[in-house]
């Protein structure tokens, strides 16, 4: 049985029984059999459960924001955002159980037909981080599902009782239309949960969403036995600004991506490159943002920042401000814990630090900004390009052929690459995923829905003759 705390004040919630090995085993196989049912089922039905999914998400939407921000410690405006995601994934998903499909492709052979046929791959396994706790679910599951298949879900043990109240809003939305539950699986559980999940050959897609060290172990395990993985890992993101930009644009979009929810989103702006010319007037106009930032409780609707989601965070960012300081950086503003009960700590913008500074290069789950001198175009995006992970960029200009250098092949190398906005806050039509360190998942939009479905190619002979592909004779 596992405690869940409130990271506004470190008081319990509630317990709630985790998940061990036998009930693993049981879940796995009844998850199995409620595909059966469920494959059978044609993929625009199958959009009408989700329709019905995102319509009954819709109608707990303030009460499961409010468990989020409760649980998670985001503040209520995103926790309500996060649901609101999931509720739009159904819809895209809705129109996508219409669309799914493959070319009818010219044979080189009369009387025979060249056809692509998109399958389900059977249960696809979803592990999911604290910090979107519903969202990240919401893509995966609501794709999945229109594809056919079934879902078993881990959740952040931090986060059990969110996952419990997302499952049980699911399972009745099934259960209503006399299908089993089973087709949306949970197990609350740990490292021993994730670990059965990588190595178990019946999983036949597994997307993690987690930091790049334990997705790393994921990843090893699912190749052992040539699984499939989608990998959602580390990001270290950064925004750069040009002498020509918008500064308007420039200090709330650098506000938001580093800031909102306390730094903990992968696409957390965490490196900020100002060109010489602008940098002590960005941090001076920065610096007096962030003394604005109003700090509270997160479910009070006046709240911009709420607290890290544990205490173990809160000394992560404590190690990481001193090693700035060791490093040569300078705490312009924040790098302190707040006096208050709960897992506050205060907003940081770090100056002075090269480009290629250890903790600039390490990916610290915090509100800490770096910010950065540059002063030519091609040094500062091979500066982006240069960490590990590959998740999101951003530049603020308003010279257009800088603009097509940045989306080209010598621009940013990260899945995600924006103009003129912050790095965080992705739409859910695109694909969301990055390079590198990343993983090089994509879930949600686009043509994501291809990782949930295997392919086969299909040759139909309708005519009397047996033609063999490029003119071969075999008399």
């Amino acid at each position: 049985v596992l405690t869940t705390y409130c990271p506004a004040n470190n008081e319990p919630i509630a317990s709630v029984r985790q998940g061990n090995l036998e009930d693993y085993e049981e879940t796995v196989k009844m998850a199995k059999e409620a595909w059966k049912v469920w494959a059978d089922i044609p993929a625009p039905k199958r959009g009408e459960i989700v329709r019905q999914i995102g319509d009954a998400l819709r109608q707990k939407i303030k009460v499961l924001g409010s468990l989020v921000s409760l649980e998670m410690g985001k503040i209520f405006v995103e926790g309500v955002g996060e649901v609101q995601e999931y509720v739009d994934v159904c819809d895209y998903a809705v129109g996508l159980s219409r669309m799914i499909g493959g070319p009818i492709l010219p044979s080189e052979r009369p009387g025979h037909a060249l056809i692509e046929q998109w399958n389900p791959v059977g249960l696809v396994g979803v592990i999911t981080a604290f910090n979107f706790p519903v969202a990240v679910y919401g893509w995966n599951s609501a794709i999945a599902m229109i594809c056919g298949n079934a879902c078993l879900w881990k959740g952040a043990p931090t986060t059990s009782l969110v996952s419990v109240a997302v499952t049980k809003i699911i399972a009745k939305v099934l259960e209503d239309n006399k299908l089993p539950g089973a087709i949306c699986s949970l197990v609350c559980g740990g490292a021993d949960i994730g670990t059965a999940m990588a190595r178990d050959e019946r999983m036949d897609l597994l997307s993690f969403t987690g930091s790049t060290k334990v997705g790393k172990q994921v990843a090893l395990m699912v190749q052992e036995r040539f699984g499939r993985s989608l990998l959602e890992l580390g990001g270290n993101n950064a925004i750069i600004v040009f002498e020509d930009a918008d500064l308007n644009l420039v200090i709330p979009s650098a506000l938001f991506a580093a800031v909102g929810t306390a730094g903990q989103r992968c696409t957390t702006a965490r490196r900020l490159f100002l060109h010489e010319s602008i940098h002590d007037e960005v941090v001076t106009k920065l610096a007096k943002a962030y003394a604005q930032v109003r700090i509270g409780d997160p479910w009070d609707s006046d709240t911009l920042y709420g607290p890290l989601h544990t205490k173990e965070a809160v000394k992560m960012f404590l190690d990481a401000v001193e090693q700035a300081k060791q490093q040569g950086g300078s705490v312009v503003c924040g790098g302190k814990v707040i006096n208050r009960p709960g897992n506050y700590v205060e907003p940081t913008i770090v100056t002075g630090l090269p480009h290629n500074a250890a903790i600039v290069h390490t990916e610290t789950f915090a509100p800490i900004l770096y910010v950065l001198k540059f002063k030519e175009e091609e040094e500062v995006f091979a500066w982006n390009n240069e960490v590990k992970q590959g998740l999101s960029s951003s530049i603020f200009t308003k010279d257009l052929g800088r603009i097509f250098r940045w989306l080209g092949p010598k621009g940013s190398d990260c899945g995600i690459v924006n103009v003129n906005i912050p790095t965080s806050g992705a739409e859910i039509g695109g694909a969301f995923g990055g390079e590198k360190h990343t993983g090089g998942g994509r879930e949600s939009g686009s043509d994501s829905w291809k990782l949930y479905m295997r392919r086969s190619t299909c040759t139909i002979n309708y005519s009397k003759d047996l033609p063999l592909a490029q003119g071969i004779k075999f008399q």
